[in-house]
């Protein structure tokens, strides 16, 4: 076995808890989409969600959900539900994982930026998904065990 092999050997050993981390977010997020696109009327769900929410929803964010989300409910409940299908799978399979990471990042964000909760909020779930997504991506979770391992040669964007 030559040096080379015996770096990446070692290197995939080291990363499997990353693996882990990986396909378990997937999985969460794949199966929270399917919810979501199996459930009647989730549009109207989250729309009176959010309206539930409007007062608690950061200000910066307010105006976006009152004048974009909100009169356009049916695109962003196919949006997130999808979304959420997407990011699970691309994250189980490992294809495109740091691209799939940071759009979780950014739908997460979007979700507590709704809420209106302080980071240091107890019932402040989508912070802990957003780091997660963070270091997904950052530490580059496609490189071991995954399709993007497999296709970073042929795809650059991959890498």
């Amino acid at each position: 076995m030559s040096t080379i092999d015996e770096f990446r050997s070692k290197k995939s050993l080291h990363l499997w808890p990353i693996t882990v981390l990986r396909v378990y977010t997937g999985v969460f997020f794949l199966y929270f989409g399917f919810g979501k696109i199996n459930r009647g009327n989730f549009a109207d769900g989250m729309a009176g969600f959010l309206n539930m929410q409007l007062e608690n929803t950061f200000g910066f964010f307010r105006p976006f959900v009152e004048s974009v989300v909100l009169p356009n409910k049916g695109l962003f409940a196919f949006l997130v539900a999808w979304g959420e299908l997407a990011i699970g799978l691309a994250l189980i399979v490992g294809l495109a994982t740091r691209w799939a990471s940071i759009a979780g990042a950014v739908m997460v964000a979007s979700f507590w930026f709704a809420k209106g909760q302080g980071v240091l909020d107890a019932q402040n779930h989508d912070v802990i998904w957003f780091v997660i997504f963070v270091v997904l991506a950052a530490a580059h979770a496609g490189r071991v065990h995954s399709l993007d391992q497999r296709l970073a040669g042929k795809f650059r964007f991959l890498a």
